[in-house]
């Protein structure tokens, strides 16, 4: 009898236990009871519209508002204050809407601090080496979007129209900037991020790109060779180098930046530096981020259209026609520019 009495004690023990770790609601914490949340009355900001918002919501807003430091750390009011006195900060009114949207889908507040940080805070934004890498689009863009991408992930795939899409929508401001980063389980991603370097050394990446892509069901080697054979290349140098270990050497630095930067997956993309943390509408999130982004960003010097720059030498080296030009430091580049439009 006792043994049964022990057996129904520990039993509705380990049923309470079960319940406290599945059965809470998002945010709340250990069986203490959250202390109550003195009464917040509602803010109105000129320009921001929260006649969306329930009153529940309303109220979770104003009091992120009230309680937020804005984006700007030579403003350290709050990002009402902000708004109300017209404080410097042009960040102040796209945050102030952007909370609005984070209330509106019910996130909790530990979700809206963390995304606030993630599309606002300076500290959230990642210096990207981007030399030798393909781009497309102005070289002086106001927004840079650099994708770490995997040639046979479908996902990639799916989400490549629509990148394709926003570039084109923001072509004077956007320039798309490509990093490889093969899934290990994709049997063929690593060789066909190889093809797509190879191809770049004689200045066709994009074409190479859409052919991947395109054929994502059949990236076998051989495949990839007929590929190549027709977008153009010669298949000499393109043999020698997508099985050059100079060539293998650059997929691996992309992947590796890509892992420092806390890529887990493709297609991951970052926005002036900033990661990229889509909600349900991956499309209509990507164009409001780089909306924002061109607004907030000052006006670009004028320039000519970037290319995709020549990949790194291999042993295999062809002539400079078949070839292209060898990539130009960003800084030096610049100076050139400079110098050139000098009187």
């Amino acid at each position: 009898m006792l043994s049964l009495r022990l057996a129904v004690v520990f039993g509705v023990a380990a049923l309470m236990s079960a319940r406290l770790t599945t059965c809470r609601s998002p945010g709340e914490g250990g069986a203490e009871p959250s202390p109550s949340k003195p009464e917040q009355s509602d803010v109105t900001l000129a320009g921001v519209d929260t006649s969306a918002l329930t009153s529940r919501e309303k109220s979770e807003w104003s009091r992120y508002v009230s309680e937020f430091l804005t984006p700007c750390a030579d403003q350290p009011v709050s990002i009402a204050q902000c708004v109300k006195e017209a404080r410097a900060c042009k960040a102040c009114a796209p945050a102030a809407k952007y909370l609005v949207e984070l209330a509106r889908h019910g996130q909790v507040r530990a979700q809206v601090e963390a995304a606030y940080k993630a599309r606002f805070s300076p500290e959230a934004v990642h210096a990207i080496d981007l030399q030798g890498a393909p781009s497309k689009g102005p070289d002086n863009a106001r927004v840079v979007v650099t994708e770490f991408a995997d040639f046979q992930c479908p996902v990639c795939g799916a989400k490549r129209p629509v990148i394709e899409e926003v570039l084109k929508k923001h072509s004077s401001d956007m320039r798309l900037v490509f990093k490889h980063f093969p899934i290990t389980f994709h049997e063929n991603a690593e060789k066909a991020a190889r093809a797509a370097v190879a191809a770049q050394r004689q200045n066709k990446f994009w074409e190479m790109h859409a052919a991947l892509f395109e054929n994502q069901q059949n990236l076998a080697p051989e495949n990839v060779e007929n590929l190549a054979k027709g977008i153009g290349l010669d298949m000499k140098h393109f043999l020698a180098d997508r099985d050059s270990e100079v060539v293998a050497d650059a997929v691996t630095k992309d992947r590796k930046q890509g892992e420092a930067l806390g890529v887990k997956g493709t297609p991951s993309l970052f926005i002036n530096g900033r990661m990229f943390v889509p909600g349900d509408d991956f499309a209509e999130d990507l164009d409001a981020w780089i909306t924002l982004e061109v607004e907030l960003s000052p006006e670009p010097s004028p320039s000519k259209a970037a290319v995709a720059p020549a990949a790194p030498e291999s042993a295999a080296a062809a002539s400079p026609s078949a070839r292209g030009p060898k990539p130009v430091p960003e800084k030096a580049a610049a100076h050139a520019k400079s110098s050139a439009s000098a009187p």
